[in-house]
């Protein structure tokens, strides 16, 4: 037996295929790298970590954070994830490019091609048709179609290009987006996500249905349910089935700080239509059959003790439950006597200006991440430590100011709070607490906890004695448009006065309560 959320990460945007007795399930990174992340599963319930699509997207100043630039709330969005004849295609766009991409394989783990398609088609859905004709369906309130070349690099010429659907501006708070359309049973299926502005006020899923691209596309909403929690509707996402025939909706529920987590709602049929839950409401309690049942899936989030080597082709990779914060420099960071290593290489006003940070995804409902961070290469007003990561973060830090050490604690409080705050700036940090240490070597420790009212983060440091003594206020965490995701744990180092400094980290503990 299972519960929904089955996943209590942040894993928005999801599509969702089989392929013979395994399923895939693609989920928006933005400006996380590597990036596209796909898991896979073998009951739709426990999920692990399949493949990356891309190391880097496009090496661009902002997506290194250079000259002030960053690509935060932008980078890659809401991908269509399909299997046609053989091979697994990836279609999304990147707001900071202005580009949509298609990635494409003959195996889930790569290598990934990558091409683009002339046109920008905003949360896209790829359908390819039984007569090989390609289509990708896409927009905000207006749900548009285009029929695409058949080597998919843009529109075909006098194809068919129209609108499917339109939504009444005045009468939403958010039009008819998150298109999934897919051809069942001879019939095409448009699945949206929809936030009206009457009711409940919150966002609900959509299902539209016709026999004919051409034609009438009718429907409404399908599920209007928070599971009770925060009138945070359940909404977007793919359809499956399983082998021995039933169906579920993979969708996801904004679940604050944490992110926008993934729910399964089984879905039946009548009269050729959709009906998703039970009597409406999504259920709480759920199983499923595995076509692997003794399958042990590796875990979502993980401690490290940094032991690596290289690869066949002397590259290092990470466990990939890891990714970085844009771009790495490969040149400032190194895996070495188990320790993880960062030099900074610019200067920096704050934690999001930094490279190389390094972070995980929190998970509910308490997450508590230990860290031994070896500061003796730190120059003065260098910062390193541990960070619950986001707009408006917090973190603890070693810095050193005149040759002595400090242990500090730093915050960045919103100008508007909020589940859907505006994308404006959080106020500078501040200082919470400081004490002075003797020893650069410390071992620093953040506890996030997210529950049905508030989400929250606090730091602490182990005394002399193995106890852990808390420095600092407990910080509020926000989820805001200006980074679009859910808060992560970070490893971090940046310098405010001269590069060079380095630190050094190990004994990385991720524990889940």
């Amino acid at each position: 037996m299972a519960y929904n959320p089955i996943l209590k990460l942040d894993y928005p945007d999801l599509d969702v295929i089989r392929v013979e007795d395994t399923y895939y399930m693609i989920s928006t990174t933005m400006y996380f790298i590597p990036g596209g992340v796909i898991l896979r599963s073998y009951d739709l319930i426990h999920w692990e970590i399949a493949t990356y699509v891309y190391d880097v997207l496009e090496d661009t100043p902002a997506a290194r954070l250079e000259n002030g630039k960053n690509i935060y709330g932008q980078g890659m969005w809401a991908a269509s994830l399909r299997y046609h004849k053989g091979t697994f295609y990836v279609c999304f766009v990147a707001n900071d490019t202005g580009k949509t991409y298609l990635f494409h394989s003959k195996h889930i783990t790569g290598p990934w091609h990558k091409q683009s398609i002339s046109g920008f088609y905003h949360d896209c859905s790829l359908l390819f048709d039984e007569d090989d004709r390609v289509y990708i369906a896409y927009g905000n309130t207006d749900i548009r179609l285009t029929e695409l070349l058949p080597d998919l690099s843009g529109p075909k010429p006098g194809g068919l290009d129209r609108i499917l659907l339109s939504d009444n501006r005045k009468q939403v708070g958010l039009g008819y987006e998150g298109a999934h359309l897919y051809k069942i049973h001879g019939k095409y299926y448009l699945f949206l996500i929809h936030w009206p502005n009457h009711g409940t006020c919150r966002r609900t899923e959509a299902c539209f249905v016709s026999t004919s691209l051409e034609g009438t596309f009718v429907g409404r909403d399908i599920l209007d349910d928070d599971m009770g929690y925060r009138n945070a509707g359940v909404a977007q996402g793919g359809i499956v089935d399983t082998p021995d025939g039933s169906w579920y909706a993979m969708l996801f529920q904004d679940a604050g700080a944490l992110g926008r987590i993934p729910v399964l709602v089984p879905l039946r049929w009548e009269d050729d239509f959709p009906v998703l839950g039970n009597h409406g409401k999504v259920p709480k309690k759920l199983k499923t059959n595995s076509t692997r049942p003794n399958y042990r899936y590796a875990p979502l989030y993980a401690s490290d003790d940094f032991s690596y080597t290289p690869d066949e082709t002397g590259q290092l990779r990470l466990n990939p439950v890891w990714q970085w914060n844009h771009i790495p420099n490969a040149a400032l960071w190194s895996v070495r006597d188990r320790h993880f290593i960062i030099t900074t290489g610019k200067l920096c006003s704050n934690l999001t200006e930094a490279v190389n940070t390094l972070t995980q995804r929190l998970v509910a409902p308490e997450s508590t991440v230990t860290v031994t961070l070896d500061g003796s290469g730190l120059n003065d007003g260098d910062f390193a430590g541990l960070a619950a990561l986001q707009g408006c973060y917090g973190l603890i830090a070693l810095t050193r100011s005149n040759g002595q050490y400090f242990l500090v604690t730093l915050e960045k409080n919103p100008q508007t709070s909020g589940p859907f705050a505006a994308k404006d700036e959080c106020y500078d940090a501040v200082e919470t607490g400081r004490i002075p240490v003797s020893d650069a070597t410390v071992t620093i420790r953040l506890n996030a906890r997210f529950t049905a009212d508030t989400d929250t983060v606090s730091f602490s440091y182990q005394a002399a004695d193995g106890s852990y003594l808390l420095l600092g206020t407990e910080h509020r965490l926000y989820f805001k448009l200006d980074h679009f995701t859910g808060c992560r744990a970070a490893l971090f180092a940046y310098s405010t006065q001269q590069v060079g400094g380095s630190a050094s980290f190990s004994h990385f503990r991720f524990e889940v309560k």
